[in-house]
């Protein structure tokens, strides 16, 4: 068979090839021709000059804001409201003003994209309607935060115990979904409303601190309880701002298994008992020690 070449020197069948591809790149050429450049450079200089105006507007009236919120909060401090209280409505609003204007930030910048931000919320709702089951939870949270808050059943700062949960610690901030709890070993716990349950908050009154000096009666429980009374003055007179009732002696206690203790209790200023029961502690052993009492030290055990 033989092969008819074209003027250009190309066959008939190479000829049927190039002419499709010819008209798309003729096509690509006239597409890419009717652009109008200036508009489209003109829109994209307009678009990127309002993005750069949003973002600088958006990021001084953040700043604008927190000092606002701020001045205000200190002018409450000045006048000696409850500092925990505000430091809690604090940290609250600063969440809910966070939320709303990163909200806000992010619908002027779909709205200036010219991403259908309505048409992006209807769907929202519609699929809201879906999911609706999945987010009971969330609203429990939201709604057991809303009474934690306004019945002001803790604060930041108070050392709290949630019994279900068996955590405590210090509250490092109270949210409208979350409670961030801080333990005494630096764990931070981010606790969802709606598993608190039963909150024991130990910050709201002063603590009963009690103190156990293991003693043997048979070298005089009244001397001893003397040297115990001297100790205690001691320690109120050290302590006259922290501590609220007078250290009593209770009395002789009984550890078990023929193993006795002397027993102070008192009350203390929320946060110090336990660096008060500690010294008081160690004065009076260290003094019952200088008079020749003995300090049972062999370990007890408890009845089986």
């Amino acid at each position: 068979m033989k092969l008819i070449l074209t003027a250009t020197g190309t066959t008939d069948s190479q000829s049927l090839l190039i002419e499709p591809t010819a008209k798309q790149l003729s096509a690509l050429q006239r597409w890419w021709q009717n652009i109008d450049w200036e508009h489209f450079i003109s829109i994209v200089i307009q678009k990127t000059l309002t993005l750069l105006l949003i973002i600088v507007l958006f990021a001084i009236l953040s700043k604008v804001v927190k000092f606002l919120l701020k001045r205000t909060f200190d002018s409450y401090r000045h006048k000696r409201v409850e500092t925990v209280r505000i430091n809690t409505l604090e940290a609250l609003i600063n969440n809910v003003t966070k939320y709303t204007l990163g909200f806000l930030f992010i619908y002027a910048i779909l709205s200036t994209i010219g991403i259908p931000v309505g048409s992006l919320l209807a769907g929202a709702g519609i699929a809201g309607l879906a999911v609706g089951l999945g987010a009971q939870g969330f609203m429990s949270d939201i709604i057991n935060g809303i009474f934690i808050i306004t019945e002001q059943q803790i604060d930041v700062g108070d050392y709290i115990k949630l019994s279900n949960l068996t955590i405590e610690g210090t509250v490092v901030n109270v949210g409208i979904r979350t409670l961030k709890l801080q333990s005494g070993d630096g764990t931070i716990h981010f606790i969802p409303n709606r598993n608190i349950i039963t909150i024991s908050n130990t910050s709201r009154a002063d603590m009963r601190v009690l103190v156990d000096v293991r003693i043997i009666p048979s070298e005089g429980i009244e001397a001893i309880e003397k040297i115990v009374s001297q100790v205690n003055h001691t320690i109120a007179e050290n302590y006259v701002q922290d501590i609220q009732t007078q250290p009593t002696i209770f009395g002789i206690v009984d550890l078990g298994n023929s193993n006795f203790a002397i027993r102070t209790t008192f009350y203390v200023t929320n946060g110090q008992q336990a660096s008060i029961s500690e010294e008081l502690l160690a004065l009076t052993i260290e003094e019952l020690t200088k008079a020749g009492f003995s300090i049972p030290n062999s370990p007890i055990i408890a009845n089986s």
